[in-house]
């Protein structure tokens, strides 16, 4: 089994691009941020809990993404790969992501991170926004968006450096040609 990590901040494509790659690959794209999403359109209790948290900009605890994630492994296991979007975000969460995985005879297979300027993160998710509607991205959750995600993602850079795993990918340019650039290395 092939288990893919798109690693990068909010705004960086990882949801288009992981789309893409699970469509190319005949993989499972598992997405925290849509999972949690649907969990609060569809008012569940794990809907209302998030609620609040996601409406800050803040990110879902570990212990909470970690059960949701072993159940998403254990409800697709007969698939041949993963494509993880939004997931793990903090090293805590990697490491219970390698136990999880090891539990069931799989490891991480790459984590590809998509480098993006962040002007551009911010451009990108205002238009989100406008296009979209979606409320949990103002100016000032953006901000605080990226915020955590430095404060929080940056040191897996170096748990997955360690591990050989970890490779950057250029995030600017059209779908198609970081797409193109993400397939490449993925096939390598």
């Amino acid at each position: 089994m092939f288990n893919l990590i798109l690693f990068g901040p909010p705004g960086a494509g990882k949801g288009t691009q992981a789309v893409k790659i699970a469509e190319k690959f005949g993989w499972k794209h598992i997405s925290t941020g849509d999972i949690l999403r649907a969990e609060v359109s569809q008012g569940t209790p794990l809907g209302l809990k998030v609620k609040t948290v996601m409406d800050a900009g803040h990110l879902v605890s570990d212990e909470l993404l970690i059960e949701i994630m072993e159940s998403v492994f254990v409800n697709n296991s007969p698939v041949k790969g993963f494509v993880l979007d939004g997931f793990p975000r903090t090293l805590n969460q990697a490491r219970e992501l390698d136990r999880m995985l090891l539990k069931h005879g799989h490891t991480v297979s790459l984590v590809l991170a998509l480098e993006v300027d962040e002007d551009e993160l911010v451009a990108r998710l205002l238009k989100r926004a406008q296009d979209q509607g979606r409320k949990d991205d103002t100016e000032e959750v953006i901000k605080n968006r990226l915020v955590q995600y430095h404060h929080h993602t940056k040191p897996l850079i170096d748990y997955y450096l360690d591990k050989k795993l970890y490779q950057e990918v250029h995030g600017m340019g059209t779908i198609d040609d970081i797409f193109s650039q993400l397939c490449s290395v993925i096939k390598l």
